[in-house]
């Protein structure tokens, strides 16, 4: 999950893969897979770094799962 900021300034979480699309139209809108668009205060930049972010932990975590296993075998 990664946290934005609502443009009334309220925070919230989203998970990054469901993120199907960020466009700035100006402000920063997120098309969600659900059809869903909420606007965010952070730049689309930032919300791309989030995600790859997210992503990188979501992939280190299945790494160490996987490592461990091997370990034990």
């Amino acid at each position: 999950m990664i946290r934005l900021t609502r443009i009334n300034e309220t925070e919230f979480y989203v998970n990054g893969d469901l993120i199907e699309f960020v466009d700035t139209t100006p402000d920063t809108v997120l098309t969600l897979t659900t059809g869903e668009k909420v606007r965010v205060r952070e730049s689309a930049e930032e919300v791309v770094e989030r995600v790859v972010e997210y992503k990188r932990r979501v992939a280190s975590g299945a790494g160490l799962a996987s490592g461990a296993a091997a370990q034990r075998g």
